[in-house]
């Protein structure tokens, strides 16, 4: 959901990668942003139906993931605008200096928040297996341990950094596949969880 652009250490680009890479990348990411908007709305509502008096937690993984959305957004329509607008292939990891800590320390300390609330949502239900919970908590304290890389400088190559690979694009990767496992792991929940076609719902 987050920038793979740059130019790492391996040079895997001889100078700014091609406009259509960076471009493409941000289209993907964008329309990934709107999967997760759609995302924690809904899993506000599972929680609240689940677990009434665990709602304000769901609410808060709800704002929480809002506030992430949006940034995020901000930061690729600054990098999609610096690339249209140049006469000449750029570098937006490295050019758009506004997104170093938005795309970083912000967006880590957002996501954190986001993990932590989804975890905490989850073991107090038991809405869901306690991988799920578990895993929210380790990727929360990942994440939280990149937001002082705003004093690393500015080089996309190197792993810790303002908007370093490992700040970036390793955790925004990271990030992108626990949702898909988490989104599977919901939607076999909610299937498990509906009544029979013909059956009455279970009373509890």
């Amino acid at each position: 959901m987050e920038r793979s652009g740059g130019r790492p250490a391996d040079g895997t680009y001889d100078g700014p990668p091609p406009d259509a890479n960076v471009l493409a990348r941000l289209l993907i990411g964008i329309v990934a942003l709107a999967f997760l908007t759609v995302f924690v709305t809904l899993f506000r509502e599972l929680v609240a139906a689940v677990d009434p008096a665990r709602t304000w937690v769901a609410t808060v993984a709800f704002a929480v993931g809002l506030a992430y959305t949006t940034v995020t957004l901000v930061s690729s329509g600054l990098e999609a605008g610096a690339v249209i607008s140049a006469d000449h292939p750029v570098d937006p990891t490295i050019t758009v200096s506004g997104t170093y800590i938005l795309y970083g320390s912000i967006g880590r300390l957002l996501l954190a928040l986001f993990l932590a609330a989804v975890g905490l949502a989850v073991t107090r239900t038991g809405l869901l297996p306690r991988w799920t919970g578990r895993s929210a908590f380790v990727l929360a304290a990942v994440n939280l341990a990149f937001v002082p890389s705003l004093f690393f400088g500015n080089t996309p190559g190197h792993f810790y950094a303002a908007n370093g690979w490992g700040t970036t694009a390793l955790m925004g990767a990271l990030f992108s596949y626990w949702m898909l496992a988490f989104g599977i792991c919901v939607r076999r929940s909610a299937t498990g969880r509906a009544p029979v076609a013909g059956r009455p719902a279970p009373q509890h």
